[in-house]
């Protein structure tokens, strides 16, 4: 956030220094106030740029094993632009390196998500895959697994046969490793 905030501020002397040129190459034929109009442009543009290339940023840095399955598309009366072109704030990745499919029930695919919000701390859970009846269960420090494998009393979420973070978790995806746990 501190890199973001210098890189705002870094534009605004980039956009007034560009004004200030563009004032002297003129001799002085420009109006004065191209020079603080210049100074908000180049920090709107900075901020505009930030916002939308978090989410490219953020998927740049993640390893190959850890795959993109869902974007939020925002739109907000504060930032007018985002009704053109939809801001994203949110993500969901599912992380196949620890994923892992019970030998007792091999429907059964064990595997970590990563849930990451714009200005928000990277937050990460584990959840049970069913993938023959297409559902999900996330894991909780208190959820306890049966001698099968099965969570118990965990609350199960109905998927689509189509939806990608069912196909993602139970397939591995592109680069996804499997495990087998008992």
């Amino acid at each position: 956030m501190l890199m973001e905030f210098l890189a705002v501020i870094v534009a605004g002397f980039g956009g007034g220094g560009t004004a200030l040129i563009l004032r002297r190459l003129s001799r002085r034929m420009l109006p004065e106030w191209l020079t603080p109009v210049g100074v908000a442009a180049g920090m709107v543009a900075m901020v505009v740029y930030l916002e939308y290339s978090w989410a490219a940023r953020f998927e740049g840095g993640l390893p190959e094993e850890v795959i993109v399955v869902s974007k939020n598309a925002h739109v907000s009366w504060m930032r007018p632009w985002t009704y053109a072109v939809p801001l994203t704030n949110r993500i969901i990745a599912v992380d196949n390196r620890i994923r892992q499919r019970n030998s007792r029930n091999p429907d059964l695919v064990l595997t970590g998500v990563i849930l990451q919000e714009r200005w928000a701390l990277t937050m990460g859970f584990q959840s049970m895959f069913d993938c023959a009846t297409a559902r999900r269960a996330d894991l909780t420090e208190g959820t306890r697994l049966d001698e099968d494998g099965i969570p118990r009393a965990a609350e199960w979420y109905q998927l689509g046969p189509d939806d990608p973070f069912l196909r993602i978790a139970c397939e591995g995806g592109a680069h996804g490793g499997e495990r087998e746990n008992s």
